[in-house]
């Protein structure tokens, strides 16, 4: 599997960014897919994950509320819409894919990883 992330970018706090995920090659449809982020020293860290069915969802605490995540398996695209966006949600953001059903938190639970897109927000 591979995983494409784009629509990183620089935006002014209170800002609105949508980033895409196209997944291509060996997809399993029925699988979990997240979103993490990996700021400037700073391990990866978990900011939201969904399920193959689209019915569990889960999210870090820190962006609960603001981030919704979504996905279409007719199209192999994972979304993640980010409102509200704080200078502390700067970051290199990473989708992932995990070969089980659940909907891990840790990075170890992924088995694909894109190769990331820069989100800057300005204070």
């Amino acid at each position: 599997v591979q995983l494409q992330a784009s629509g990183g970018g620089l935006v002014q706090a209170g800002g609105s960014l949508r980033l895409s995920c196209a997944a291509s090659g060996r997809i399993f449809s029925r699988n979990a897919k997240g979103w993490f982020r990996q700021a400037p020293g700073k391990e990866r860290e978990f900011v939201a994950a969904v399920s193959w069915s689209s019915i569990s969802t889960d999210y870090a605490d820190s962006v609960k509320g603001r981030f919704t995540i979504s996905r279409d398996n007719a199209k192999h695209m994972v979304y993640l819409q980010m409102n509200s966006l704080k200078p502390e949600d700067t970051a290199v953001y990473y989708c992932a894919a995990s070969a089980s059903a659940s909907i891990p938190r840790s990075v170890n639970g992924y088995d694909y990883w894109g190769q990331g897109t820069q989100v800057t927000v300005s204070s």
